[in-house]
C-alpha cells in the first residue's frame, strides 16, 4: 500500500513514520509530524496525522490523531477523525470519531457505545 503522502517516486522504506519497535515501553508525551506506527506500547499523550497499533501494540493515555487503526489494545480517551478497531479496548475507554469501524473480540460478554454528545444518551448494549 503505497502513501498518499509520500513525495513521487520515494520507496516505502524511504517514508518517514515514528516508529516504536515492539519491546520497547515509551512513557511521556509524544507529537510526531509523521505517521506513528506502535509495535511496542505508550502510555501518556500522543499527537500525530495517524497512529497504527499494531497486534504486538498497546497505547493509552489522551491520543489526538487524524486517523486511528488498531489490531492491538487501547485505552484512554481518543480524539480522531477516523477510527478502524480490531484490537481489545479497556473499559471507560472514550473514543470520538467521525467514523468508526469495529472488528472487536469482546472479553466479558458485553460492550457498551455511546453516541452522540452527552453522558446517557443514545445508548447501546
Amino acid at each position: 500500500m503505497t502513501d498518499p503522502k509520500a513525495p513521487p517516486g520515494s520507496s516505502p522504506a524511504m517514508v518517514k513514520r515514528t516508529l516504536v519497535e515492539e519491546g520497547t515501553k515509551f512513557k511521556g508525551s509524544l507529537t510526531s509530524s509523521c505517521p506513528i506506527v506502535v509495535q511496542g506500547s505508550i502510555e501518556g499523550n500522543v499527537e500525530g496525522p495517524s497512529l497504527t497499533v499494531s497486534a504486538t501494540g498497546a497505547v493509552s493515555g489522551t491520543i489526538t490523531t487524524g486517523d486511528l487503526t488498531s489490531a492491538g489494545r487501547i485505552a484512554g480517551e481518543f480524539d480522531v477523525e477516523t477510527a478502524q478497531l480490531a484490537g481489545s479496548v479497556a473499559n471507560d475507554t472514550v473514543i470520538r470519531a467521525a467514523s468508526l469501524d469495529l472488528k472487536l473480540a469482546v472479553e466479558s460478554g458485553k460492550l457498551q457505545l455511546t453516541f452522540g454528545p452527552g453522558s446517557g444518551s443514545g445508548k447501546r448494549s
